[in-house]
């Protein structure tokens, strides 16, 4: 069993930057891949960033070269460090552990607004 937090949303004005967290409880993080998520208002729920346990890295298009996510597994950690935010970043962010069962967070919102 995995649990997952987010945190480190909020309102930020175009142009800026943010960094989430999500820190996961239970033993053998490093062995999971981590993945973070979001649902904009109205829409489906859309893959943003990946890491996999042995740090490669996938990114949807519409955020390469802004975001940026990373683990610690010291930690049991993993983070999304968005940056040159656009309002149409706008959305609740989710965090998900995959292994053999698949967990998620309740998620946290990110406002990109002027």
């Amino acid at each position: 069993q995995v649990q997952l937090v987010e945190s480190g949303g909020g309102l930020v004005q175009p142009g800026g930057s943010l960094r989430l967290s999500c820190a996961a409880s239970g033993s053998r993080f490093s062995t999971y891949g981590m993945g973070w998520h979001r649902q904009p208002p109205g829409k489906q729920r859309e893959l943003v960033a990946f890491i996999t346990s042995g740090g490669n890295t996938n990114y949807a298009d519409s955020v390469k070269g802004r975001f940026t996510i990373s683990r610690d597994n010291a930690k049991n950690t993993v983070y999304l460090q968005m940056n040159s935010l656009k309002p149409e970043d706008t959305a609740v962010y989710y965090c998900n552990a995959v292994g053999l069962l698949v967990y998620w967070g309740k998620g946290t919102l990110v406002t990109v607004s002027s």
